[in-house]
């Protein structure tokens, strides 16, 4: 039996203005080793102007930030991923609080939350991790980058208890329903939306994309994950934003320019960029 051939299409016919931005990515793995220099090169090309380069956790910040002393476009988030609660004590907080004191890249700190889909941290740490970095992000006077994975009643629950509603915050890969969206937004607080709104499933997602307030959405990655349509499978990159914002143009009924711009412009105004 034989299988059809994915036609997979390079993302520099598509090019948009440059004026885009992957609110969420992973640069410094190990999975661009080889060709780093490449892949920000095409994102470039591609109309993708500026980045955030997620790092999860203190000291990878300080061995990997040297990656970047080239690309100005790309700017940083740093915080404890909720997998990694149980090393999110005192010197780890204070770690972070003199990162942020000395680099002016840093704009928010992420990605922080509740991650019940792994066993890798006790819930009691991660919520313990979780709370401890908001009251850091508060006293910077930072926004917010959450990640929520099979836990969305408890994060919203322990944001809107701390009084968490109004402040700047992020839901980085959103991946719900217009309900839960709305919920999100009711707490004015922001979605971003990465590659699996192409795929042929998730009419939930698009949906929800149909219903998120201009000002609230933006466009991510998750480099090297969660690569869309036509790159499903592969590894993704920043240049794919191409793929994701035509799918989320099409979901809303507007051009893909437009919404380039529309993304671009609440993600400069979020993270605080030039």
């Amino acid at each position: 039996m034989s299988h059809k051939k994915v036609q997979r299409t390079d993302p520099l016919t598509l090019s948009l203005p440059p004026v885009g931005v992957d609110s969420h990515a992973h640069l410094a793995g190990s999975e661009f080793d080889a060709d780093r220099e490449e892949v920000l090169a095409r994102a470039a090309a591609c109309g993708v102007a500026r980045i955030g380069n997620i790092f999860l956790e203190p000291a990878a910040f300080d061995e990997q930030k040297r990656l970047f002393d080239d690309h100005p476009e790309v700017f940083f988030v740093l915080g404890i991923h909720p997998c990694e609660g149980q090393t999110c004590d005192k010197a780890a907080l204070e770690h972070m609080r003199q990162a942020f004191a000395e680099e002016p890249r840093l704009r928010a700190v992420g990605e922080i939350g509740l991650d019940f889909y792994w066993d890798d941290c006790p819930k009691e740490l991660q919520y313990q991790a979780f709370q401890q970095q908001l009251d850091l992000a508060r006293e910077l006077a930072k926004p917010v980058v959450i990640h929520c994975r099979n836990a969305e009643e408890e994060a919203l629950a322990l944001l809107e208890a701390r009084g968490f509603a109004d402040y700047p915050l992020l839901w980085h890969c959103f991946g719900g329903a217009p309900a839960l969206a709305r919920r999100i937004v009711r707490n004015g607080w922001h979605l971003s939306i990465p590659g699996p709104v192409s795929y042929p499933a998730n009419a939930a997602l698009r949906e929800a994309v149909a219903v998120i307030p201009d000002d609230r959405l933006l466009l991510e990655t998750d480099s090297p994950y969660l690569s869309p349509v036509p790159w499903r499978g592969k590894r993704n990159e920043p240049a794919f934003t191409v793929f994701t914002v035509r799918q989320m143009a099409e979901a809303r009924g507007v051009s893909p320019e437009e919404l380039w711009q529309l993304c671009g412009d609440n993600a400069r105004r979020f993270f605080g960029l030039e």
